[in-house]
């Protein structure tokens, strides 16, 4: 094993120049001015105050009403069903409402991890929540930072900032000199280090500047806490009808009540008769049916790994336009690997050749970049080299498991490289290993022109690529007092080594298959220009525009932005707020925004966006609890799937709303015609209350079950003004509802005017209304295909729902005691043949539509 030196003891670093720090008294003064090193948390409302806001929508505060009132006339069975209902409906609503403190109480977690801090000249260990201003920190190898900061001294110190940056790649820090500042997160060579951020090499002292939720990770916070959620456009559309179908019901209602007491003196009849129509007009089941649909498509979209955090956001898949995607652990693996090796003027590409077959010639490069690496490292390049030793090096002289390290000569700012001297076993010698970049290996090697330009042709053509390229040369030394400086070795240019974050193997499929539905995909990354529009040709994105930067995003003003994002596909160099800015320029360009990231710095973005769609196993807390969507297995390929699924669990609503208003239509119709016509009563509460609380929700179902249309994935999304109840739709159910209303209203009038009893005219007429249900069913399953081709498509869900539904008709027609709460009759095989007449004949000229309109399609091709 390789055996580290004191040099690497992180709690021996800079002992001579280590200030005292702050004394005890000076920290509890600064801590009572500055407050808790933690993020500010809203005050989460209560569940009270929670349950005032459900109940005061119109449906809800009807169906309290008519619920109670049943309650009070002595209905146990209408009232019970009712409230249950409106409590269900409360209980789900308070779950949701949770997400936001969990999302606020991840970040607040992530911000406050352990510190070691020196208060009066002695080190220290504290909760992070303790830090405050001025506090000087220790940082070492494997730390996250506290608190933002200055660096006071490094010691060859590189920080991982991609949770604020999002780049993959460390950054290096050096410390402040007299007039440093505090700088942004993203950069190498600055002193700043940001709370949060993780060190992946080396050691150094800062002082704490800002703390809680005045620093980076805190203004994220904050911008998370400003960010309101918008409703969906199918929670807008279901809000809208219910409050109109709620004023036409309450009208209806009040009229209804006054003309049944002015023409039959009975006033209570007629409130219970309001009542009723107001049962059968509201869509009371409307919430049950969004929620079983929905739970189902999120259980199908659990299916292809992807987890579904906020169930109204299933529906907006389906017209998502622009999909912003966060390259690093989204695009891309976050994961370096070694993508290709150069030297003695030949080239080997592991993107195209193994690695077990990895020639001689390559062999010492290989070696020598593992030895200018750490042992055990954090560093992802690092880890990425040593990866790559252990396999392709495997039982050759080239691992060298007993040297140790005698010393290290970090990073400057004048010499962008790093070596490593290495003791022979016996102490007789030193190795030495420097790795760097390309430019600063060769002026460490002295190479002359000749050697140097196709060097840099070499490295430019690599960068090209979207590779981070590092050279490595080696040095020998025997004398035992090694020098202050690289320059005293005599290093010999041993070639070059270029990493890559790789591109997932699944993602230019992805990025086609969006392109084909019409959704566009737009890259947004804190990463560098070059690397971007790389990663972009990879894939396959359009860039044309180039890469827009950071800087020329803060440049625009509101209209430029809005008007570059029409045509951009490429953003680079992107701090959190920019995200932000651009997924809302998108909105209020008209787009439906999903967000992808994994990063808090992603965080906000994925709040804001119509859809935020979070990585499961990269992604942290913050990220998870903030998005809509989470993708267990992070694979991008996923998101497809799930837009798929978006678009078919809508047009499947879309088809289960049709025939819940069609199915209105002949309930609310039988309702109010028997009072106009003075007939008794055709529909009792417990007639509606079958129909709208069992049959209705299980029929959803069935559409819900329905496969998806063959060109789903081949037409562009849908309008974002498109409702769900367009003129079509809502016609098309009325004019099936009410053909349905007018045989039963027939079948009604029929049995009165023979002769038979009220319960025989009820029972005729309610069978009718349930073989009419099925037979809407099974019509609107399909707005093309002809009832035959419809009964040939599988669908086990709705044979399981019709043979339930027939089943329950024969227990209330045939078991005395449902008969009796159902007050029917007993029907013969004559009134069932009258009743699967009436049912078929409901959808005849529907059918006859379908045809005339397949027709006449046929003929315009």
């Amino acid at each position: 094993m390789i055996i580290s030196t004191p040099e690497r003891d992180s709690t021996a670093i800079l002992n001579e120049a280590e200030p005292p720090g702050l004394s005890d008294a000076e920290a509890a003064t600064s801590l009572a001015k500055h407050g808790y090193n933690e993020l500010p948390t809203a005050k989460p409302r209560s569940i009270f105050r929670i349950v005032f806001e459900v109940i005061r929508e119109p449906m809800l505060l009807l169906l309290l009403a008519c619920g109670g009132t049943y309650l009070l006339l002595g209905s146990a069975e209408e009232a019970v069903i009712l409230l249950v209902f409106v409590f269900v409906v409360i209980g789900i609503t308070l779950y949701q409402e949770r997400k936001t403190e969990r999302a606020l109480e991840a970040l607040r977690d992530l911000s406050s991890p352990r510190a070691l801090v020196i208060r009066e000249g002695v080190r220290k260990r504290i909760a992070g929540r303790e830090v405050v201003p001025g506090d000087i920190l220790v940082v070492a190898e494997g730390d996250r930072i506290p608190a933002d900061g200055i660096l006071l001294a490094a010691m060859n110190l590189t920080i991982d900032e991609s949770l604020l940056t999002g780049e993959s790649v460390p950054v290096r820090k050096q410390a402040a000199d007299k007039s440093s500042e505090m700088e942004r997160a993203g950069g190498d060579d600055l002193p700043s280090v940001f709370s949060g951020t993780l060190v992946v090499r080396g050691h150094g002292l800062a002082m704490a500047k800002a703390t809680g939720s005045s620093t980076e990770l805190g203004k994220i916070g904050k911008s998370l806490l400003e960010v309101k959620e918008e409703p969906t456009l199918l929670q807008r559309d279901t809000n809208h009808m219910v409050r109109v179908l709620a004023l036409v019901g309450l009208g209806l209602c009040i009229l209804l009540v006054v003309f049944y007491g002015l023409s039959r003196g009975d006033w209570l009849r007629g409130f219970l008769a309001s009542l009723t129509l107001a049962m059968a007009i509201l869509p009371e089941e409307l919430p049950v049916v969004l929620t079983v649909f929905l739970a189902l498509g999120a259980w199908r979209i659990s299916q292809k790994r992807v987890l579904t955090r906020r169930m109204p956001a299933i529906e907006m898949l389906g017209a998502t336009t622009a999909l912003c995607v966060d390259k690093t652990g989204t695009l891309t693996m976050n994961q370096m690997s070694v993508a290709r090796l150069y030297a003695k003027g030949k080239s080997y590409d592991f993107r195209k050749q193994p690695v077990s077959g990895i020639p001689e010639e390559f062999h010492e490069l290989l070696e020598f970049a593992i030895l200018a690496s750490q042992p055990d490292p954090f560093d992802p390049m690092d880890r990425a080299i040593r990866s790559l030793g252990d396999e392709a090096l495997q039982k050759t002289e080239h691992l060298h498991e007993t040297w140790k390290v005698a010393r290290e000569y970090p990073l400057s700012k004048s010499l962008l490289a790093i070596s490593e001297v290495w003791s022979s076993p016996d102490n007789s010698q030193f190795v030495i290993a420097s790795k760097g970049a390309s430019e600063a290996i060769a002026d460490l090697c002295h190479l002359p022109d000749s050697e140097a330009k196709p060097l840099n042709e070499t490295v430019a053509q690599f960068a090209a690529e979207g590779l981070r390229v590092l050279g490595v040369a080696r040095a020998g030394f025997t004398n035992q007092a090694l020098p202050e400086q690289q320059h005293d070795f005599d290093f010999t240019f041993l070639g070059l080594i270029a990493l890559a974050d790789p591109v997932r193997a699944s993602v230019p499929q992805a990025i086609q298959e969006c392109q084909t539905a019409g959704i566009r995909v737009i890259m947004i990354t804190g990463d560098y220009p070059g690397t971007a529009l790389s990663i972009a040709g990879q894939i396959g994105l359009p860039t044309t525009e180039g890469a827009i930067t950071g800087p020329d995003v803060a440049a625009m003003d509101e209209e430029a932005l809005r008007a570059r994002l029409k045509k951009a596909n490429v953003f680079a160099r992107a701090v959190p707020e920019q995200k932000l800015q651009l997924v809302n320029a998108l909105k209020a360009n008209g787009e439906i925004v999903a967000m992808t990231g994994d990063g808090v710095n992603d965080s906000p973005a994925l709040k804001a966006a119509h859809i935020g769609i979070a990585m499961g196993q990269r992604g942290t807390d913050v990220a998870r609890e903030s998005a809509d969507l989470v993708l267990l297995d992070d694979d991008f390929a996923s998101i497809v799937q799930a837009v798929r699924l978006g678009r078919r669990i809508f047009d499947n609503l879309k088809k289960a709303m049709a025939y819940i208003f069609a199915i209105h239509v002949p309930i609310a119709g039988l309702s109010l015609f028997a009072v106009l016509f003075r007939w008794p009563p055709i529909l009792e509460p417990v007639h509606v209350a079958f129909l709208e609380l069992i049959i209705d929700p299980a029929c959803s179902v069935v559409f819900e079950a329905e496969p998806e249309e063959a060109d789903i994935m081949n037409r562009p999304p849908r309008s974002a003004t498109a409702h769900l109840f367009n003129s079509r739709m809502v016609v098309t159910s009325l004019l099936q509802g009410l053909g349905v209303l007018v045989i039963l209203l027939i079948i009604f009038a029929a049995s009165l005017q023979r002769g038979q009893g009220e319960a025989d005219a009820r029972a005729l007429t309610f069978t009718s209304l349930v073989l009419c249900n099925v037979a809407l069913i099974v019509s609107n399953r399909s707005w093309t295909q002809h009832f035959l081709t419809i009964l040939r498509t599988p669908n086990a869900a709705m044979w399981w729902v019709s043979s339930g539904a027939l089943l329950f008709l024969g227990l209330v027609l045939y078991v005395p005691f449902l008969k009796n709460l159902f007050h029917l009759s007993t029907l013969h095989a004559g009134d069932l043949a009258i009743c699967g007449a009436a049912g078929l004949l409901s959808i005849a000229w529907f059918e006859l539509l379908k045809a005339f309109r397949a027709k006449t399609e046929s003929k315009e091709k």
